[in-house]
């Protein structure tokens, strides 16, 4: 595992801010424009990659040439690029896509750095609106319109005074769902169809948990990174670490984690 000094870290922080800037620049042209486009990369269902999706990696990727030409690259769209550092940057260039295609500012640019145990650092960026939260490596922030704050993440609160977010009412398999809905039922709010944005409002101290199911390596590194800074917590529906993706519970805190843990092992 490769020790991060001062330097380092200010320039692993300042390489995610950079690649966060060229992703605004190449999508904001794209978003809400007449006659965009989206490809089905899904051999069933629907699963949209459109032109900002695309632009906005190539930007990203063309940071990480120019700052960190020997670090990996794991990126949704383009794939694997092996490095020698021991950090890799894990990138999905826009999360969402389908509400980037509706209009709705819930979809956001993801970033993180990992070495071997995880994410180090991420970012989780929504250009429209122009907020950008930052976590790890000593930082837990957000900048937006109102100017920079500290994230941290809700206090402990039970289950049936809660808010759970999650993207598709499905929830994965038939036995996921029925899981999920464990935990619904005790909620006292449950809204859908956030993308990442439910996550950065999780670490804003907005909510209480985010249940999903399904997710890759980039749908969650940045996010993780960004939620733990903010002293909350992100696990496998086991309670183990869950960087590689699959189920996902991310709590504000211990005591709401271990609430909505049981139930979905009931």
């Amino acid at each position: 595992m490769r020790q991060i000094d001062d330097a380092l870290r200010e320039a692993l922080i300042a390489t995610a801010e950079a690649m966060a800037d060229a992703a605004r620049a190449a999508i904001l042209p794209h978003f809400r424009a007449d006659g965009l486009s989206a490809d089905n990369k899904a051999g069933h269902g629907f699963d949209p990659v459109t032109v900002a999706d695309r632009d906005s990696e190539q930007a990203m990727r063309a940071v990480l040439a120019d700052r960190r030409p020997e670090d990996g690259i794991l990126g949704e769209e383009y794939g694997d690029v092996a490095g020698t550092t021991g950090l890799t940057w894990v990138i999905d260039p826009i999360d969402g896509t389908r509400a980037f295609m509706s209009g709705t500012p819930t979809w956001g640019v993801l970033i993180a750095v990992s070495d071997a145990r995880g994410p180090v650092l991420g970012l989780i960026d929504q250009p429209y609106i122009g907020e950008r939260f930052l976590g790890g490596l000593g930082e837990a922030r957000l900048d937006g319109p109102a100017g920079r704050r500290v994230l941290k993440t809700r206090a402990p609160r039970p289950l049936p005074e809660a808010i759970l977010f999650t993207t598709f009412p499905e929830v994965g398999t038939p036995e996921d769902g029925a899981a999920f809905r464990r935990v619904a039922d005790r909620a006292r709010l449950t809204r859908y169809g956030m993308d990442c944005y439910a996550y950065a409002l999780l670490a804003a101290g907005q909510i209480d948990l985010v249940i999903e199911a399904g997710l890759h390596a980039y749908d969650i590194q940045g996010p993780m990174a960004v939620i733990e800074a903010a002293g909350g917590l992100v696990t496998d529906w086991r309670g183990a670490p869950c960087p590689m993706g699959g189920r996902v519970l991310a709590a504000a805190n211990p005591e709401i984690h271990a609430e909505a843990l049981a139930l979905l092992q009931a």
